[in-house]
């Protein structure tokens, strides 16, 4: 089996007053363009991470039989600590996990696929996505890389694995680096 992490539990601090997650992008709230794009892929279960304004973002979420939602009360802490909740979720028996943003509407099944195709018949700890020269998420893992994720802190995500674990990294070749792009301003939602 094989699950994604999705994390929704940050506060869009650079967005001030709003919640990204739940403002409109082309008539949908942004978490649901990801959400769509796991539901439509080979991922069997979906952790979705919630903190700030839960009960809000739960409401606008789609229902799912893959979905799992679990709450980080530590939110404030940064993304760390959501990868870390979610994990709790994945267990030894799965074959890998996906770490995921809920911020990118852009990102697609086809690519989430290459990344649970790459989990299942390969022998990487890592499983990157990479346009160009430029390496984003959503980034995949093998299951047994659980450990190397109890002493991240802080604002400390995906990335860092790849950049400790380079040597052990598979990096999967996108075709767009719009699947890379993540909403972080106002002017993001205009495009």
């Amino acid at each position: 089996m094989i699950k994604a992490i999705l994390l929704a539990a940050g506060r869009s601090k650079r967005l001030k007053s709003e919640n990204k997650l739940i403002k409109l992008y082309k008539k949908k709230p942004l978490i649901n363009y990801s959400l769509k794009t796991l539901h439509k892929s080979k991922v069997n279960k979906v952790i979705v991470v919630l903190g700030y304004q839960k009960n809000e973002i739960k409401k606008i979420i789609k229902k799912n039989k893959k979905n799992i939602f679990v709450f980080n009360k530590e939110y404030k802490k940064g993304m760390a600590s959501s990868i870390k909740v979610g994990l709790k979720k994945v267990t030894k028996k799965d074959k890998g996990f996906i770490i995921v943003q809920s911020d990118m509407p852009f990102i697609k099944s086809l690519d989430i696929n290459k990344i649970c195709n790459s989990i299942k018949s390969e022998k990487y700890l890592v499983y990157a996505l990479r346009y160009k020269n430029r390496v984003g998420n959503p980034i995949g893992f093998d299951v047994s890389i659980m450990k190397k994720f109890k002493r991240i802190k802080g604002d400390v995500g995906a990335k860092f694995m790849v950049k400790r674990l380079k040597n052990e990294t598979k990096f999967i070749k996108i075709n767009s680096p719009k699947s890379l792009k993540d909403f972080d301003k106002v002017s993001d939602f205009r495009t």
